[in-house]
């Protein structure tokens, strides 16, 4: 009796441990981003903006975004747009939503 409880407490905790270190699924906000002008439904991950005109991002979510300084979301935080506000970055060349 005392291995079958040995048994079943250590797959429990081996099951536990699993949970604990698998990273959650991707978060998307829920709502609307809006930038440039094109509308990105409960958005996840990075969009880049445009090149040739001054960006506009309004953040119709839940959540605030990242306007970042590189086009790939890599490089600093330029800005961080939160729901309900429209932003006109000057520097940023992409947004993050995390």
């Amino acid at each position: 009796m005392k291995r079958r409880t040995a048994t079943v407490l250590g797959a429990w905790l081996a099951a536990a441990a699993l949970a604990v270190a698998v990273p959650n699924t991707a978060y998307a906000a829920h709502g609307v981003l809006i930038i440039d002008g094109g509308a990105h439904q409960d958005p996840s991950g990075c969009y880049p903006l445009g090149d040739f005109v001054r960006p506009v991002v309004t953040n119709l979510t839940d959540s605030a975004v990242q306007v970042r300084s590189g086009t790939d979301c890599s490089g600093r935080i330029e800005a961080l747009v939160v729901p309900g506000q429209t932003y006109a970055p000057i520097a940023g060349r992409s947004v993050l939503v995390p």
